[in-house]
């Protein structure tokens, strides 16, 4: 099978670790465990049938507590569609199955190191994301 795109560049984009004061730090790291992983994928079109794509990974505390850190990292990725006749499907496929699955292991990587060089332990997100799975939850 033909690839269908190449990645032509990948960058850090924004990357944001917020953590208002030592008490919260203190607390934060007691309970890291506990906070939970969001993503988002957003594109911009570019010339010459590039995109860019961004990955935004957030890791943040679900409960109400208000001593809270924040972990945010958006990470661009440009990608050439070589393929000129893909269908919309097609390329919102590519998007959000392919490119994430070729990216994501780095990217991950890169976001739980910033956060153990934060001050934090060795994190290990329990569940591999399957992004397959939320695209199909996406269409439903």
């Amino acid at each position: 099978m033909t690839k269908k795109y190449e990645i032509v560049l990948k960058y850090i984009k924004d990357l944001s670790v917020e953590i208002p004061s030592p008490e919260v730090f203190i607390f934060s790291k007691e309970f890291i465990t506990k906070y939970r992983l969001g993503i988002n994928v957003t594109t911009e079109p570019m010339k010459n049938s590039m995109l860019e794509v961004i990955t935004k990974l957030h890791y943040k505390d679900p409960s109400e507590n208000k001593r809270k850190s924040y972990f945010e990292i958006s990470y661009g990725i440009v990608i050439k569609i070589l393929d000129k006749n893909l269908e919309k499907k097609e390329l919102e496929k590519i998007i959000l199955i392919e490119v994430q699955n070729e990216i994501y292991p780095e990217l991950e990587k890169i976001f739980l190191s910033t956060i153990k060089n934060a001050g934090f332990p060795d994190l290990h997100l329990e569940k591999k994301v399957d992004f397959e799975k939320l695209y199909k939850q996406k269409l439903s």
